[in-house]
Order: structure tokens, then sequence, then C-alpha cells
């Protein structure tokens, strides 16, 4: 049963041993560069080696400021968030959060209550109101703390279910 070669003089153990770890750190080092890779442009090569056109992305949101301390009018230069609304509720998955908020500053509280959120409040049901007309189930309203903005961000909720 002595069916087992002889052992052929060769490399030491430890230079094997550190030929591997080395080759490992290689490894690793390639994929911390992968990570680092343009995802737009590998979208972009990959469309250009299929022939293939980009599709137009919809803008997932959409900011409105320019409000008045302490005030929630709506500003008079407004962009219409009507049509953008309009685009983003043609899929029946999508649904539309209006997010408002107060500024940091003492006077950009609500003038009755003297809270910032609910002057933040205020300011998002005003911007709500003139998307909710299209689809009013779709429209949710949302308070924040930060800049006196009014952010409209879309959101995919999946398949409605039918009761």
């Amino acid at each position: 049963m002595t069916d087992f070669p002889e052992r052929v003089p060769g490399r030491p153990l430890w230079l094997v041993t550190l030929a591997d770890l080395a080759l490992l750190l290689l490894g690793f080092f390639v994929l911390l560069q992968a990570g680092k890779v343009d995802s737009t442009r590998l979208a972009q090569g990959v469309r250009a080696g299929f022939s293939a056109e980009a599709p137009p992305l919809p803008v997932a949101a959409m900011r409105i400021d320019g409000f008045a301390p302490g005030s929630a009018a709506v500003p008079g230069d407004l962009r219409d968030p009507g049509p953008w609304a309009r685009a983003a509720l043609a899929d029946p998955r999508v649904s539309i959060t209006v997010t408002g908020g107060a500024g940091a500053t003492v006077t950009d509280v609500d003038p009755a209550t003297g809270s910032p959120a609910i002057l933040a409040a205020d300011r998002a049901r005003a911007v709500a109101a003139r998307v909710a007309p299209l689809d009013p189930a779709r429209v949710s309203v949302a308070t924040a703390t930060g800049p006196a903005v009014v952010t409209l961000t879309l959101a995919f909720t999946g398949e409605r279910t039918r009761p």
C-alpha cells in the first residue's frame, strides 16, 4: 500500500501561501476599483454596443422654493407642477409625496401658532392642492425639518390590489 508518489522538492510552503495572499489582495483591489464605475457611462456603453437608444428618464423630484417667511402662499413665479404630476401619475403604480418644510429662522413659523411644523404642513397642502385634482388617492402630504421648500417626490407603490 505504498502507492503514493515520492515528495518532489519544490517551492517552500510559505512561498505558495504568500502568492495566494498576494492574489487575494489583488482581487480585493480590483473589486474596489470596479465599485467606482460610473453607472451612467456603463449604461451608455451597453446601449451603444447593442445600438439601442436611451429611454427618456422621468424627473423623480420637483422642488418649489421662494416662500416668504411665515407664509404658506405659493410663490407667484412657481412653475406649474400639473404637467409634471400628470406625466408621473400616468403610471398607475406611482404616487406623489408632497413634503413641506419651514426655514430655520425664528420668523419662519406659522403666525397663529408659532409652530414651524404647522407652517410646513400648510405649505405642503397649498402645493398639493394644485396636484391632488389629478388623482387625490395617490397624493400624500408630509412635513420635514429643513429649508423653506416644498418637494414633490415620486414613489413606486406597486400594483393596486382590488377589493
